[in-house]
């Protein structure tokens, strides 16, 4: 994954649970209407027939399309499934030993919430991108944003992309583009009965 050098691109994250057959159907329409960079397989479970079934058939509707898929947490799976490479959600640990386990080639992100220092230690461990998050407002965990100096620091000083997620709306995203490299969107339009409409709705100030 390499920075955009006119605006942000869009990276899409998977619900935590799903049925792949209308999901996929449903990412397919996606994927063939807007540009998309990157898909973060993210489910919930440790269920590894599940999880192997689900990254099966999305792995080929992503890579007919030229979209590297990666996996959240589960390392291990990221080689056996044909994968393009993982998402560390909680940080920075083992980024290294990581990278040589998985080669040159494969992606490596890591979630650092809204900690500049996390971002930088996973920077500097090798990662291929940081994610900062919940930009928008979440009731989830303490309830703390990664603010838009956090990325506006960031993409003046750190070569490394810099993706924002977490609670996204319109006027966020308006407002972020300057700032950020990626946006990661999920529940934001798979909630929705029209996901790709949704998106579209999401991303129009991107004119994309």
């Amino acid at each position: 994954m390499t920075a955009q050098p006119d605006h942000p691109q869009l990276y899409l994250i998977t619900p935590p649970a799903f049925d792949p057959a209308p999901f996929g159907e449903a990412l397919a329409r996606v994927l063939d209407a807007l540009p998309v960079a990157c898909l973060r397989l993210a489910m919930a479970g440790h269920d590894e027939d599940q999880i192997s079934r689900s990254a099966d058939a999305l792995r080929d509707i992503a890579h007919t399309r030229d979209v590297a898929i990666v996996i959240e947490r589960h390392v291990l799976l990221a080689e056996r499934l044909g994968l393009d490479g993982v998402h560390l959600p909680r940080g920075t640990h083992g980024i290294r030993k990581l990278r040589e386990q998985l080669g040159a080639d494969a992606i490596i992100g890591a979630a650092c919430g809204d900690s500049r220092h996390d971002g930088l230690t996973a920077a500097e461990a090798g990662a291929d991108y940081v994610a900062f998050s919940p930009v928008g407002e979440s009731p989830l965990d303490d309830g703390a944003r990664a603010a838009r100096d956090l990325f506006e620091w960031w993409s003046e000083v750190i070569e490394v992309p810099v993706v924002a997620e977490g609670a996204l709306t319109r006027a966020l995203i308006e407002d972020m583009a300057p700032v950020t490299d990626f946006f990661a969107i999920g529940e934001e339009i798979w909630k929705s009965d029209d996901p790709l409409a949704a998106l579209r709705d999401l991303v129009a100030p991107l004119d994309l």
